[in-house]
């Protein structure tokens, strides 16, 4: 029997983070076989989903004169504008056609309008919990093995917020791709690394 303290969290695998999407990742349509085959591994399987409200602070389409991937001062710091992506509701939010979603539990992120969610854990102020932290405790699990879209944001986010609440977190860099914004890759792995988080 699989170990049931080993959970996969399968992060953001959504069709605007893909081929054709508002915000597609470089080579994240190849990563849904490998993902679908890693979760026979795992007795328990979480997903997250990007789940923006039209309008989201973080578009670029809500700050007139700034450019997408353009960065602003926002109230809880700097904050990267996105195009839109993820609207609730929408063809770009649902997950991948391809992907298996028959997981444990589906966590939506970011749907508060003023601020973003990179982190599985956290919003972006670094304080206001998902509740995730919580669900992962009562089941009993301490280890998390991190698959999904974007490694350099929400992968890295979650798996350095993981290791910072003392949970055991692996990456699996195989599974996972980058945006890579001006270094943001390169940058992501070494926090991973100096939070203590495995890279597989």
């Amino acid at each position: 029997m699989n170990d049931r303290s080993h959970a996969l969290l399968v992060i953001d695998m959504q069709n605007d983070f893909c081929a054709g999407g508002a915000l597609a990742v470089p080579g994240g349509d190849a990563l849904v076989p490998g993902i679908n085959a890693a979760m026979d591994d795992f007795a328990t399987v979480l997903l997250t989903q990007d789940w923006h409200p039209a309008g989201h602070s973080s578009f670029a389409s809500s700050h007139p004169g700034h450019a997408p991937m353009s960065t602003t001062e926002m109230p809880y710091g700097p904050q990267i504008l996105w195009p839109d992506h993820c609207v609730q509701g929408s063809k770009g939010a649902a997950f991948h056609p391809d992907l298996r979603t028959d997981g444990d539990l589906i966590l939506r992120k970011g749907f508060n309008p003023a601020i973003d969610s990179y982190s599985a854990f956290f919003e972006n102020d670094h304080a206001t919990p998902t509740g995730l932290e919580g669900y992962l405790r009562s089941r009993g699990i301490a280890r998390l093995t991190m698959v999904g879209l974007a490694l350099d944001f929400c992968v890295h986010f979650s798996a350095v917020d993981g290791a910072r609440l003392g949970f055991d977190v692996t990456v699996r860099t195989d599974l996972s791709a980058a945006i890579d914004l001006d270094g943001s890759k390169d940058a992501a792995v070494q926090a991973m690394r100096d939070a203590g988080v495995t890279l597989a």
